[in-house]
């Protein structure tokens, strides 16, 4: 059974290696590390898993981040990931303790609000079913560099709430006046 603790808690060039080896070392070429670029993740949501022997084998980060309207106004959102399990453990539930234990966290740090909506680049079948995630609300949402629109995936309380079309990417630095036109389309 997985044990987690805070990824506050885990020295940073650890989290590193077990990213390295979880997606290969050209995983900063990916399009989820276009949409955070120069943010932070966030602690109280961010998580790492030891295995019995206190051997770290996976972790979870939570990131700030927006959609951008076509008049340049940031929605807010929460964006999961990458959730990074050594390949030797992976199909162990490590993976699935990390997201529900951010996924509570989440829904814990508002009070009686409600949470904000929560992206992720992933495997629609599988973090659909488990964890309510859906491309369909972010059909014509655009992301730096190339991706697989049937893989960017949200999870909102009141989907109504969504913008049916945006910009997604760092909270306060994403260049809306290049892209706006790009919406329109």
């Amino acid at each position: 059974m997985a044990t987690l603790i805070p990824l506050a808690a885990v020295e940073a060039a650890m989290i590193e290696q077990l990213l390295d080896r979880a997606f290969g070392p050209d995983r900063h070429a990916r399009t989820a590390y276009r949409i955070r670029e120069g943010l932070e993740w966030l602690e109280g949501l961010s998580f790492a898993a030891l295995d019995e022997d206190e051997l770290l084998v996976g972790t979870i980060q939570v990131w700030p981040v927006a959609l951008t309207d076509p008049d340049g106004r940031n929605y807010p959102l929460l964006m999961i990931g990458p959730v990074a399990v050594l390949p030797e453990h992976q199909r162990e539930g490590y993976g699935k303790a990390l997201m529900l234990a951010s996924l509570e966290a989440i829904a814990n740090m508002g009070g009686n609000a409600p949470a904000l909506p929560q992206v992720m680049i992933g495997d629609p079948e599988y973090y659909g079913r488990f964890f309510g995630f859906s491309a369909e609300p972010t059909a014509h949402w655009r992301a730096p560099g190339p991706n697989d629109p049937a893989r960017l995936l949200v999870r909102c309380d009141n989907p109504a709430v969504l913008l049916t079309k945006g910009n997604l990417g760092p909270w306060g630095s994403f260049e809306t006046a290049s892209n706006s036109s790009d919406l329109a389309k």
